[in-house]
């Protein structure tokens, strides 16, 4: 039996500050299940910090992070989270994914299943017994999406997980992220790449110097958007220079 969702997601007027660095500021926003969400902006927008104070790693200076959904219950267990450099345990491939279903006390039969079908699901199940950090950087990849797979998360927030993979392990780990995303599980992904966005994105979430100027589908988002820097950034303009912090559309 499927748990009621967690989701919508809420975050109400979040900051976060580090060394007195103001590097999220006042960021409000509301997402709900169903599609894939996809985080864009410069480097050093907030993209990934955003992404973990969605999921709980560290907390707001300011503001709050609800799950609406929660009812009472630790959102935690609802979520899993793939980095851009996964760590890798120094064991195999499938015990990786059994040290994760362990963690969430899973009993051994059943863990045993769901092993071998997200082995399966990533096209990784003939390197089960092979030690996971020998797999090239690709394989490690499908193998952190193997291993959230297999908890079956009601949210999965990635960051930037193709960055450095050449085309073929790029499409094959979007296959995986689009396979997980039918069979439910909402995606919240960070990319700076727009060729990506575009094959994945439901909406669009587009950060710059930690404010969040815009919040469309993608459709809307990628056809014209209403922030200046937005547009000037799918032009492919560089950004790291522009220091002005302008205000989103309707604030």
């Amino acid at each position: 039996m499927t748990a009621p969702t967690i989701l919508p997601l809420e975050l109400r007027v979040v900051s976060f500050e580090r060394d007195r660095q103001r590097l999220l500021k006042s960021v409000s926003v509301r997402v709900a299940e169903g599609p894939k969400t996809i985080i864009m902006g410069p480097n050093g927008a907030g993209k990934s910090l955003l992404l973990r104070l969605c999921h709980g790693l560290i907390a707001p200076s300011e503001g709050e992070v609800l799950w609406h959904g929660a009812a009472g219950r630790d959102p935690l267990r609802f979520q899993a989270m793939v980095m851009q450099r996964p760590v890798m345990l120094r064991r195999s491939v499938a015990a990786n994914i059994d040290f994760a279903l362990s963690l969430r006390r899973i009993a051994r039969p059943e863990r045993r299943q769901l092993i071998a079908d997200a082995l399966e699901r990533t096209g990784l199940g003939a390197f089960a017994r092979v030690p996971a950090r020998v797999l090239s950087f690709g394989e490690q990849q499908r193998l952190a999406l193997a291993r959230s797979w297999a908890l079956h998360p009601q949210v999965l927030f990635l960051d930037e997980p193709t960055a450095n993979l050449d085309p073929a392990a790029t499409h094959v780990i979007e296959g995986v992220i689009e396979a997980m995303a039918r069979e439910g599980t909402k995606i919240i992904m960070t990319t700076h790449d727009l060729g990506q966005a575009r094959r994945l994105a439901d909406e669009v979430m587009f950060l710059h110097r930690g404010r969040l100027l815009e919040h469309a589908a993608a459709e809307t988002f990628f056809a014209g958007p209403e922030n200046e820097l937005a547009s000037a950034f799918l032009r492919g303009e560089l950004l790291w220079w522009e220091r002005r912090e302008l205000t989103p559309p309707g604030a």
